[in-house]
């Protein structure tokens, strides 16, 4: 089984990307998520690996993080939750709001990803609310929120490389992007989401 890819990323489309391993291109699918976070192609990308054997094909899915795959895992034990499913939740939701929205019971969330209707959210939050409990979030945690369910919030350090990486995938360098993405921060005193942060360096970066 393929556990990760490391290599040229030669090709970024909407729900998928082809890494160059050795000459050889392995197309993954991936949420928009991990997308938005891959460097420029034709530059060295790694992205760990979901390996799903099939009939008819071999299906890589890849993601930008460990968190984020054990979310994918956890999703597809779901029925009714297939690979295609469990990526349009993962890229309307990352790790810690998904976390928070089956711990909380608030399948609107939920319907927010594609092909997730209201039967089908309610589905997830009955099978996995007890599961969520131990999950990774890729962030750090600060308490509170839903009882059992630890609610995390990303380190402005964490914020700042996420932004970068996804500045530069959007066509921006990183020598230009570090430090517009630097005085975004600065202004909220180090208290800001990922997406606010690109958000208002897209702003700048655009003047």
């Amino acid at each position: 089984m393929i556990a990760q890819l490391r290599g040229l990323l030669a090709q970024v489309e909407a729900d998928r990307c082809v890494i160059d391993v050795g000459g050889v291109g392995y197309l993954v699918q991936a949420s928009s998520r991990t997308l938005a976070v891959l460097p420029q192609p034709p530059e060295l990308a790694l992205v760990l690996v979901e390996t799903v054997v099939r009939e008819d094909a071999i299906l890589l899915y890849g993601f930008a993080e460990a968190s984020e795959r054990a979310w994918f895992r956890l999703l597809t034990t779901v029925q009714g939750v297939g690979a295609k499913v469990a990526l349009a939740i993962l890229s309307v939701l990352p790790p810690p709001e998904l976390m928070m929205a089956i711990g909380s019971g608030d399948k609107t969330m939920l319907t927010r990803a594609g092909g997730v209707g209201a039967r089908l959210a309610q589905r997830i939050v009955t099978e996995l609310r007890d599961k969520c409990e131990g999950m990774p979030t890729g962030m750090v945690a600060t308490g509170g929120g839903v009882p059992g369910v630890t609610i995390t919030r990303p380190t402005a350090h964490s914020v700042a490389a996420d932004a970068v990486l996804a500045l530069s995938g959007l066509g921006f360098r990183r020598g230009e992007a570090q430090p517009v993405v630097e005085r975004v921060i600065e202004r909220h005193e180090g208290q800001v989401d990922l997406d606010i942060v690109i958000r208002d360096a897209l702003k700048e970066l655009a003047r």
